[in-house]
């Protein structure tokens, strides 16, 4: 029977020496989900079985929330999470739903008053002993440059910026109150905040654009997550060394996913270990094409040079995909419960 440890886990992503090794994700399809426990996942009562039953110390929830995806631009062509986080999506490269003035007074965003937290408010009840809650969300500057299209929020950042900082304010005030909600309730544990600002070669845009409309939105939930006493999850694909420094400065405790083909987590450990706990690093494309054996490898030659004394927990390399094979998410998760229980 699985024992989560919420409070060994909060050590780890605090960075403190401890002898556990949680496992971790952002995200898991929900098929792979299904497939693990058996059935349909319909709700909440199925989240926490499957997370119980995989061996994670925790359920990972966000708020209810609307901001108009299908006026984004985006894809059809999606692939969900059951909590509604999106696995892919392509965004527009040119315009998007706002360019202009216009657009932008026409868009119909959502109030702080229509976010529900029904899940969040009840979860406490239905939770196995020793389960815990992480409170997630994110893309402020990604909703910012999607929202407009990429080309167009390139050439506004030049012509037109004052737009850009309206959209920017007014979507990075509605997600702050999430975080705020999050640190206020006794109901979470921890803070997860994702939004990518890199990718395997560079960061998206310059650091400077980054001063502007990223960073001052991880600073002021960084500054929550100290005044409230939890622990930070920032999670960002691409290679972040350039910008390592700001994004501990903010407060982040733990870093995800290590992106295997962006940052060497050997490196990271060394250069950034004593700030940072690190979260995931195994190879997506791994789990999805590699064998069993390959799986097993690779989580214990990890566990063997970081994970020994807190400060890393298992994971992808991004999050668990519906093409990932089921065996090899097996692989990876009981090679760590085995860890564990022989360290008892």
């Amino acid at each position: 029977m699985p024992k989560p440890d919420i409070e060994s886990f909060l050590k780890i992503i605090a960075n403190q020496p401890f002898n556990y090794i949680p496992i971790a994700e952002l995200g898991v399809h929900p098929l792979i989900k299904e497939r693990f426990i058996g059935k349909k996942i319909t709700g909440l009562e199925d989240e926490i079985e499957f997370s119980f039953k995989a061996g994670y110390d925790y359920i990972k929830l966000q708020p209810k929330a609307d901001f108009n995806p299908a006026q984004i631009g985006l894809s059809n062509n999606l692939s969900y999470n059951d909590d509604g986080t999106i696995f892919r999506k392509w965004a527009s490269e040119s315009n998007g739903v706002i360019t202009d003035s216009e657009s932008f007074n026409k868009y119909q965003f959502p109030a702080k008053e229509d976010f529900s937290y029904e899940n969040i408010e009840k979860v406490k009840s239905l939770l196995p002993n020793g389960m815990g809650v992480i409170g997630q969300y994110g893309d402020i500057f990604t909703m910012t440059w999607e929202m407009m299209g990429f080309e167009s929020f390139s050439y506004a950042l030049f012509e037109n910026e004052s737009l850009v900082v309206e959209l920017n304010n007014i979507l990075g005030n509605l997600v702050l109150s999430m975080f705020e909600y999050f640190a206020q309730s006794e109901n979470v544990d921890a803070l997860w905040y994702s939004d990518d600002i890199a990718y395997i070669n560079s960061l998206i845009v310059s650091p400077q654009t980054l001063d502007k409309y990223f960073f001052p939105w991880l600073k002021k939930i960084g500054d929550l997550a100290k005044k409230y006493n939890k622990p930070l999850i920032y999670h960002s694909d691409g290679i972040l060394f350039s910008v390592m420094d700001k994004i501990i400065d903010c407060g982040v405790t733990a870093l995800h996913p290590i992106e295997p083909k962006a940052m060497n987590i050997f490196e990271v450990k060394e250069k950034y270990g004593e700030d940072l706990c690190l979260i995931g690093n195994i190879d997506v494309d791994l789990l999805s094409r590699g064998t069993e054996e390959d799986v097993t490898k690779q989580v214990l030659n990890i566990i063997e040079k970081l994970g020994r004394n807190g400060g890393y927990c298992i994971g992808s390399g991004n999050s668990v995909p519906e093409y990932a094979k089921f065996e090899n998410y097996l692989a990876m998760i009981n090679t760590v419960k085995s860890v564990n229980s022989n360290n008892l």
